[in-house]
């Protein structure tokens, strides 16, 4: 019975995220139709065409291996000070209060002034992981310390009988606890690192990136290639969130069916 709901249910899912993938291109088509512009908003079959030649291209892979390869440092990077400022926060009340400050500062503040700091201060290479680094910083840093404070004090009672604080109990003990914390937040910070990847490269010209492959593009008013460039930034976010969900899920699956067969005689 419940494998039958949960079948209806994806199914539900999935039909109503294929009617919102129409609903997307059925609003840039009124756009186009209200504008009366179809340079600025031309067809689907364009955008469409446009984006299968892309992928033909092997520059388009190379362009896309050189941004993922700046959102992966950027993220490698600000999940480590994440995960450290956020145990600070979650454990120390007195760090906190002490950064509080900074992390109100470097999420208020315009990402694109944020930029024009680091352009000025860094070197124009470093910018996309400078500025994407200090973008989630704060988004994973709250999750992290946020997942700390919600922990019920009654579990960590046990380790406190036996053990002191230490990096181990808080790898094996507090980072379980707080697993739904930490998934949401790197799924929000993939998406949102993407963008500010993507928005620094455009400012900096990074060479052979997905920035100056749309700033290329606007400056030669090929709008049909900037909305194909948009939708393989979208398909990106959805891999790089979906797949790593899939392949836990799987995992957990055969762990199950393994124990399954264990325990059966």
């Amino acid at each position: 019975m419940n494998s039958t709901m949960d079948w209806k249910n994806k199914r539900s899912q999935t039909l109503a995220f294929c009617l919102g993938i129409i609903l997307v291109g059925v609003l840039v088509q009124l756009a186009g139709s209200l504008r009366g512009d179809r340079l600025v908003f031309p067809g689907i079959g364009q955008i469409l065409s446009v984006f299968v030649r892309l992928l033909g291209e092997g520059s388009t892979w190379q362009r896309i291996g050189v941004t993922l390869l700046h959102l992966a440092e950027a993220l490698a990077l600000s999940s480590l000070l994440g995960l450290l400022v956020g145990l600070g926060e979650g454990f120390f009340p007195f760090v906190r209060n002490l950064l509080k400050p900074l992390m109100i500062t470097l999420r208020s503040l315009p990402m694109i002034i944020l930029v024009i700091l680091i352009m000025v201060l860094a070197n124009y290479s470093t910018v996309p992981l400078i500025a994407t680094t200090l973008v989630l910083v704060p988004l994973l840093s709250e999750a992290v310390c946020e997942g700390l404070l919600s922990i019920e004090p009654e579990l960590l009672d046990v380790y406190r009988m036996n053990s002191s604080l230490t990096p181990r109990v808080v790898w094996n003990v507090h980072l379980p606890l707080m697993a739904g914390y930490l998934k949401q937040s790197w799924i929000n910070a993939v998406g949102m690192g993407l963008k500010v990847t993507v928005t620094t490269e455009y400012l900096v010209q990074s060479r052979n990136s997905l920035g100056k492959a749309v700033f290329s593009s606007l400056f030669n008013s090929e709008y049909a290639e900037i909305y194909a460039w948009a939708l393989i930034m979208i398909l990106l976010i959805l891999a790089l969130t979906g797949i790593p969900a899939v392949i836990v899920r799987v995992l957990s699956d055969r762990n199950q069916q393994r124990r399954h067969w264990r325990l059966c005689p």
